[in-house]
């Protein structure tokens, strides 16, 4: 049994390589720069180098493999690359694997993919989701909210460095979860019968909002944030305003996802049917407020070794 992980350089992707190495499985990766993806190898796994831009390359990284997690997603940002990575790389990597008989195949969507049509990421993610259906692959898809570890540049890295966090006015609160947890799924569900043909949820144990994770993050830091907000109006008006602009697309297509989370709607789900279909004890989820006490008690305690002082701001009156 031989699985093959796509994405495995990434946030999540590394984590999934690490928990499936953990548990014995012989692994192997996709990727495209051997050199930077060296610790996975490093760490035991076999390196195959392709992508999901050259479809002739993977037919080779499935050679001899029985699963494949697609953990793979291009930037929000860049409209361009999603459609070649997310919608025409991702549709020859499943044909490839219904070509190639691969016995389990696991995908990693977005929750609520389907609700945010002018979104193209999330649209991608449900066009995938509804190509999959349609093939006679054992497939799983999994759909998690937002990860831990994208709170750290979002909110941690700003707060010590004294910089403003930016948030919308009505920023819906997100069941955000710790990688490393997530990836305990996607290995579950490759064992699992209950997931065959399954869509599930990946959510964590609370809906955060901006404001709570902020004051977080001063709890555990012994710091002040310093906050601005964007009303929704203003959020649209910057995408619409940026569409008449060929060198404002990329901007208008992150500011769209950024209307996602001003929604204002709770970006959440009910798991329970999870728990249960891959036999994971929600008692052993990582919690928001244990991630970041352990990340700032780490952070303080170099910056006190290196007598690190933060500089003083220069009044401006």
């Amino acid at each position: 049994m031989t699985l093959l992980i796509v994405g495995a350089t990434g946030t999540l992707g590394r984590q999934i390589t690490r928990h499936a190495l953990d548990q014995g499985l012989k692994v192997k990766c996709l990727v495209r720069n051997p050199q930077k993806a060296a610790f996975l190898k490093e760490w035991g796994a076999d390196l195959v180098i392709g992508s999901l831009t050259k479809p002739d390359s993977l037919t080779k990284a499935i050679a001899g493999v029985t699963m494949i997690i697609d953990a793979a997603t291009t930037k929000a940002t860049d409209p361009a690359r999603i459609r070649r990575v997310d919608w025409e790389g991702k549709v020859a990597l499943i044909q490839a694997a219904e070509k190639a008989e691969i016995e389990r195949f696991i995908f990693f969507s977005i929750l609520n993919a389907e609700k945010y049509p002018t979104v193209p990421l999330m649209d991608i993610k449900n066009c995938i989701e509804k190509f999959l259906a349609q093939t006679n692959l054992n497939y799983t898809i999994l759909r998690p909210c937002g990860f831990f570890q994208n709170l750290i540049s979002e909110y941690a890295i700003p707060m010590l460095e004294n910089q403003t966090i930016w948030v919308g006015a009505e920023d819906a609160p997100i069941a955000y979860m710790n990688t490393q947890d997530i990836a305990k799924f996607a290995i579950a569900a490759l064992s699992s019968p209950e997931a065959i043909r399954q869509t599930l949820p990946i959510a964590g144990l609370k809906a955060w909002s901006p404001s709570e994770i902020i004051r977080q993050c001063e709890r555990f830091s012994g710091r002040t944030a310093r906050t601005a907000r964007m009303p929704l109006g203003a959020v649209r008006f910057a995408r619409n305003l940026a569409l008449w602009f060929e060198g404002g697309w990329s901007f208008a297509e992150r500011v769209a996802y950024v209307e996602v989370q001003a929604s204002g709607l709770p970006v959440t789900a009910d798991m329970t049917r999870t728990y249960e279909i891959l036999g994971i004890d929600p008692e052993q989820i990582t919690t928001l407020e244990s991630y970041l006490q352990e990340y700032f008690g780490r952070i303080l305690r170099k910056l006190k070794e290196l007598d690190y002082k933060e500089p003083k701001v220069k009044s401006t009156f």
